[in-house]
């Protein structure tokens, strides 16, 4: 076993993560050969560790040990079993050496926490399981089906798996939705599948308010976003499939734009919005970012999300992740309090309401960098969006407030491409003068024109991107034409 691997057992077994005859049954099923993603992901499958965040915690601790040398005793020799007495498993049974350790790991090296394999590609075949069969199988049974079930769709390249009573199980891939049985699930059947992997007081939360949104970690590489719901005829579940590794902003097919996004995080303060429809990508886009700050500055990053979807490792910046429910009530009870706790920057899942859209331009304007998303087609409509929540007493003052502090809005579609993946189109606003005056005097109509003209400095607008992507012929004419609203642009394609 690797130095790495010897000093996560051992850790793991002084902190109560599990028994030395529990980490030496995990050695056995991967073999002596096995790493320490191995290792993780066994006492993971097997069942064995369930509080994923402390085990990332003792495999980012176990690596930085394991390259000074292995540890003095190791847990997978019979003969220092003697040496050191072995912590059993309990939550009493952290060692105040090891506790000490673990909090001092700050920040942490860019290598650790059990690096996340990259995702699989497609397999060409569909996820396949008999859902005639559910009633048939114990409640242990129906978790297994469904950890591989999930597992299977994220190998097919599908984004969401949708399990709703009175409907066939079906999946979306590249926008386009596919049915994995003709069977129709019973709200029995619906039920224990959406409720089998729930802790049992997310079950009772579920029960009683009918709906529930968490993060679900299969494993340290395998995350979901997951909304559950009761619907006319029974529960019904939507999983979105969360990348195992977070994409570069390049990757996303920012190319083009990328100088314009950079010069945008190197701002240390102000608002830039990242919108879009629903299932635009707009989550990916803000957690490649959060990445893409976290490897080129040293500052504090505090994210507050609904849920966690994204686990960004600390590396040049201490990033502080929070998830609306666990950790605190809401988005804006959170940005009141990121006021108090030292940040750089500061990140928000969704600007939603007046609280929260207020407490972000109010951090904004205090030195800091608030990154954001909202649900919006273009920048005009984000703008508008933004401002309109306010009441007519408060409309001079906002505008002047989000005229001097917004960087930037960054607005993206995913259209369906020829090759039969997904093509990203993008708006971007950089504020200048000319769009500072414009958001002022409330005359958003005339951001189309000031954006045309402001192309030397980043700015671009969605029909001409969209237009240009028919151009170089990565889309068809029917998509370009749905997604351009210029008719001299719709005139020229055919």
């Amino acid at each position: 076993m690797t130095n790495d691997t010897r000093w996560l057992a051992r850790l793991g077994i002084d902190q109560g993560l599990f028994t030395r005859p529990q980490a030496l049954k995990v050695r056995d099923s991967i073999g002596t050969a096995g790493d320490i993603m191995s290792f993780a992901q066994g006492l993971i499958d097997a069942g064995i560790v369930t509080d994923i965040e402390r085990l990332e915690k003792c495999a980012d601790l176990a690596v930085t040990k394991g390259e000074r040398g292995p540890p003095a005793s190791d847990p997978f020799d019979d003969e220092d079993e003697s040496a050191a007495p072995f912590v059993q498993a309990g939550p009493a049974a952290a060692a105040p050496r090891v506790a000490s350790d673990l909090g001092a790991v700050r920040p942490p090296p860019a290598s650790i926490a059990m690096p996340a394999p990259k995702a699989p590609m497609a397999t060409g075949a569909a996820p396949k399981f008999d859902f005639a069969t559910l009633s048939a199988l114990s409640d242990t049974a129906v978790a297994v089906a469904l950890r591989k079930l999930l597992k299977d769709t994220v190998a097919y390249g599908a984004s969401d798996l949708h399990l709703s009573t009175g409907a066939r199980p079906f999946i979306r891939k590249n926008r386009a939705l596919a049915y994995l049985s003709d069977y129709v699930l019973t709200a029995q059947d619906s039920l224990r599948l959406n409720t089998a992997l729930l802790a049992e007081h997310q079950k009772k939360i579920f029960l009683e308010k009918k709906d529930l949104d968490y993060a679900l970690a299969v494993s340290a590489a395998e995350r979901y976003r997951v909304n559950l719901m009761f619907h006319k005829n029974g529960a019904a579940g939507a999983y979105r499939m969360v990348p195992a590794t977070t994409r570069t902003l390049e990757d996303l097919g920012y190319s083009q734009h990328i100088a314009t996004l950079h010069k945008l995080l190197s701002y240390h303060n102000g608002l830039i919005l990242i919108t879009g429809p629903v299932g635009s990508g707009k989550t990916t886009t803000l957690a490649s970012m959060v990445a893409y700050l976290n490897q080129t500055r040293t500052d504090h990053i505090i994210t507050v999300e609904d849920p966690i979807e994204v686990v960004q490792v600390s590396k040049g910046c201490n990033v502080t992740q929070r998830e609306v429910g666990p950790h605190t009530k809401s988005f804006a009870s959170a940005l009141k309090g990121a006021l108090r706790e030292d940040p750089d920057v500061i990140v928000i899942g969704e600007l939603r309401d007046l609280e929260t859209i207020e407490m972000a331009i109010s951090a904004s304007e205090t030195g800091h960098l608030v990154i954001g998303t909202m649900h919006t087609s273009d920048a005009a409509t984000t703008l508008n969006r933004l401002l309109d929540v306010f009441p007519p007493a408060q409309q001079t003052q906002i505008r002047s407030s989000v005229a001097e502090s917004l960087r930037g809005i960054a607005c993206q579609r995913l259209l369906p491409a020829v090759d039969g993946t997904l093509a990203l189109a993008c708006e971007i606003l950089i504020s200048n003068t000319a769009i500072q005056n414009l958001i002022r005097e409330g005359k958003t109509t005339g951001l189309r024109n000031t954006m045309e003209t402001g192309v030397k400095e980043g700015m671009c607008l969605m029909d001409n991107v969209v237009f240009g992507l028919w151009r170089e012929k990565k889309i068809t004419a029917e998509t370009a034409q749905m997604n351009i609203s210029n008719r001299v642009l719709k005139a020229k394609i055919s």
